[in-house]
């Protein structure tokens, strides 16, 4: 479980002011849910993320996780060229007690769950960006959190990869069971992907509206419920006065 009440974030600019980027956001996302954060590009979408992970602090306002553990898949892969595919997945359990023999049975037991099993000793470079992101999933998921919070991970993909991925993050989160909150500024992804998205306006964000999709799994591309949803939700943002402050 994760809640939000209240949460407002501010930051100091050079000359003194202070610059709001949430205000007041609240909501509450329940164990084993899938959820995206949808609204347009530079609105605090990804700062509601950093503030979940602990990698900034709020403002004011309360944040109850309930979760030891939070893996974080951001826009780009940001792997390490000099490293394997393997060895970059094992990254995060390096400052762990495993042995070197038990951290790599974690890695390729996620290499094989993102479907990238053999590809153990290739190098970045030699991957495509979709596989490479693949890595970036799996290097998330290595240390075994209980919440998955990513960052527009599939917006620097070609439409037909994405698609694949999208499919493909589904079956993982089927499989784990993990709490996902997702960052989109699409609005035909965080369709097909979410049980619930949240929509946040221009900054300062805040909830615009909260949407629940009851569409079962495994959905499929040009679904008319699904699209009938997108035009619903398209409606509301041109219709949602902030959005173009």
């Amino acid at each position: 479980m994760i809640i939000l009440k209240e949460v407002s974030k501010d930051y100091l600019l050079p000359g003194g002011q202070r610059l709001r980027v949430l205000d007041k956001i609240s909501f509450e996302l329940g164990d084993k849910t899938f959820n995206s954060v949808l609204g347009p590009s530079g609105c605090g979408k990804s700062t509601i993320l950093n503030l979940i992970a602990g990698l900034d602090n709020h403002s004011s306002g309360q944040i109850s996780i309930d979760g030891k553990k939070t893996g974080f898949v951001f826009q780009q892969p940001r792997l390490l060229n000099w490293r394997t595919v393997v060895d970059n997945v094992i990254l995060p359990l390096e400052a762990d007690d495993f042995d070197k023999e038990t951290r790599r049975q974690f890695a390729f037991k996620y290499l094989r769950l993102v479907g990238l099993g053999g590809y153990e000793d290739y190098f970045p470079l030699q991957l495509s960006g979709g596989m490479q992101q693949r890595v970036a999933i799996a290097r998330a998921l290595v240390i075994e959190p209980d919440i998955l919070l990513m960052d527009e991970p599939f917006s620097g993909l070609d439409e037909l990869t994405a698609r694949k991925l999208r499919q493909e993050l589904v079956r993982i989160w089927q499989e784990t069971g993990k709490t996902i909150l997702f960052v989109t500024h699409s609005i035909s992804e965080a369709v097909f992907l979410s049980q619930q998205i949240l929509i946040v306006t221009q900054k300062p964000a805040r909830i615009f509206k909260r949407i629940t999709i009851e569409a079962p799994y495994p959905r499929q591309y040009g679904d008319l419920r699904l699209f009938e949803i997108e035009t619903d939700l398209t409606k509301d943002f041109l219709g949602m006065d902030s959005w173009d402050r």
